[in-house]
């Protein structure tokens, strides 16, 4: 029963807000206590409202009440603080299943508010006054609580692990820096991690640089969407206006195409109207005719039917047959016609240019293509070989390569020894006497051409050294000379072998190169 009356005395003289002793307690009207500072703090923030309320009951107050010190409780609060007895932990002080327990608590936890990284325990705030209040723990290293304390102890020597090795990269014990790591680089735990703390800021420093450049190009991004949306919208507003331009443009095309078929209707009607009109009373005047002659035929006064046969047998004139020429089923079908032809072209039209349209819609890019990077390795600078300069010529097993120049359509190979030259296969070569065969002299009024050996002027060439044989004519008695119009074919030389003698004029293009 003592126990229950003193936790029922903790229970009144605790604060509902901050959960603690009451510090000034003060009352309101609905009898609820609070420390002065709490309910102050509370309704500092509903002055807006200028409605004030408890927090327990949430009775409202208007105006703001004027709390005054509740001097009983004060007295309360003041003897139980001597006494030793303190107000019972709320709920939510205890550690749960994810909070880090306090290590010293004996039954139900408390949570930890602090860890010592040289006692390698956690503390509550009851349990860590120790360390605040005795000289012997100033030196002690206190971190938020963490459950990880038990990675610091050295699992072969159970001491707290305050060295690094920089060499096998962990941290380790003092005895091992004494052991298996004595030749190791091993410096503090305190210094590596000054090391990597200015390696840590630096890194920071460029990702703060990286965040700020990436904002930018966000920034940079965004106007881009913007600008894009814009000219979209732009373009689809204004090629709305032109297709519109367009349907306008063809539909006065289709009234005026109307407009003149009606007048041209109109105008055709009233020209076969009038024409019918003419032959109509003409009819009417020769059925007049007609019924005048058939009573003249009828009179028996032979006197009397030549006195009037004259005037009655007189016709009027007839009407031109030939004006009539009438297109049998072809009316304005030519019309249907050029219209038809007309909306080909212009299908045709639409379909060429159209694909420009679409091409250039499609290059519409903000975003630049990534180049390709440059070749860094052997493999790499020899995987597309069909991709090397045009004068360079790689060997079949792309092991060599040589510089060339262009002639004309021809690589010559730039080397050390100049190529032979090879006489164009256009120009016929320098004819060999030795191995040209004589042919019977033909006389002849019409002169033969020249064979002419190469536009290009050069030394004359020397011929083998065995002497030709002087051409004698044939034995067989020459034909008359008859004159002909087909021009003698000229003699086609044999392939002539240069002499090895070095020419004097050689062409331009095919001297030794001077590099």
């Amino acid at each position: 029963m003592e126990q229950k009356g003193v936790q029922l005395d903790h229970e009144i003289i605790s604060c509902s807000i901050c959960l603690d002793l009451l510090k000034d307690p003060v009352t309101t009207t609905c009898g609820h206590s609070y420390c002065m500072n709490c309910i102050k703090s509370h309704w500092d923030g509903e002055d807006e409202k200028k409605i004030y309320s408890c927090p327990q009951c949430r009775k409202a107050f208007i105006p703001r009440p004027v709390l005054e010190k509740n001097t009983m409780l004060a007295v309360l609060v003041e003897q139980l603080k001597k006494t030793g007895l303190q107000a019972a932990p709320a709920d939510h002080c205890y550690a749960g299943p994810e909070d880090v327990a306090c290590d010293f608590c004996t039954g139900r936890k408390l949570k930890a508010v602090k860890s010592c990284l040289v006692c390698l325990v956690s503390y509550c705030e009851k349990h860590l006054q120790p360390h605040y209040k005795s000289d012997k723990f100033k030196k002690h290293k206190l971190v938020e609580p963490s459950e990880k304390l038990q990675e610091n102890i050295c699992s072969r020597h159970d001491e707290v692990m305050k060295m690094f090795c920089r060499t096998d990269q962990q941290c380790i014990c003092f005895l091992c820096s004494l052991e298996e790591h004595k030749s190791h680089d091993t410096v503090s735990a305190a210094a590596e991690r000054t090391e990597r703390q200015r390696e840590l800021e630096l890194s920071r420093q460029q990702i703060q640089q990286r965040i700020q450049d990436r904002d930018k190009d966000v920034k940079l991004l965004q106007q881009e969407v913007e600008a894009i949306n814009g000219s979209a919208d732009k373009a689809v507003e204004d090629t709305e206006k032109i297709f519109t331009q367009l349907i306008c443009l063809m539909e006065r095309r289709r009234s005026d195409v109307k407009q003149q078929i009606r007048s041209q209707q109109e105008t055709e009607v009233s020209r076969v109207k009038e024409l019918q009109e003419k032959l109509e009373q003409e009819i009417t005047e020769l059925k007049r005719k007609d019924a005048e002659l058939k009573l003249l035929s009828h009179t028996e006064d032979h006197t009397q039917f030549l006195h009037n046969y004259p005037s009655v047998s007189a016709l009027s004139e007839a009407t031109d047959s030939s004006s009539i020429n009438i297109r049998p089923l072809r009316y304005f079908e030519d019309v249907t016609a050029a219209v038809s032809e007309l909306r080909d072209q212009l299908q045709d039209v639409l379909t060429q240019k159209w694909t420009n349209v679409s091409l250039t819609v499609t290059e519409v890019e903000v975003l630049l293509s990534e180049p390709e990077p440059e070749p860094k390795t052997r493999t790499e600078f020899l995987r597309y070989s069909n991709t090397a300069h045009r004068r360079l010529l790689l060997s079949e097993g792309k092991r060599k390569v040589t510089v060339t120049r262009k002639f004309e359509g021809n690589f010559v190979p730039q080397v050390g020894v100049p190529s032979p030259v090879v006489p164009s296969p256009v120009n016929p070569s320098p004819v060999n006497p030795s191995h040209v065969k004589p042919l019977p002299v033909v006389p002849s009024p019409v002169k033969p051409s020249p064979v002419v050996l190469s536009p290009v002027v050069a030394s004359p060439v020397v011929a083998s050294p065995v002497k030709p044989s002087p051409v004698k004519p044939s034995p067989v008695k020459p034909s008359p000379v008859v004159p002909s119009p087909v021009k003698p074919s000229p003699v086609k030389p044999s392939p002539v072998v240069p002499s090895p003698r070095r020419a004097t004029n050689v062409p331009s293009c095919c001297r030794k190169p001077s590099w």
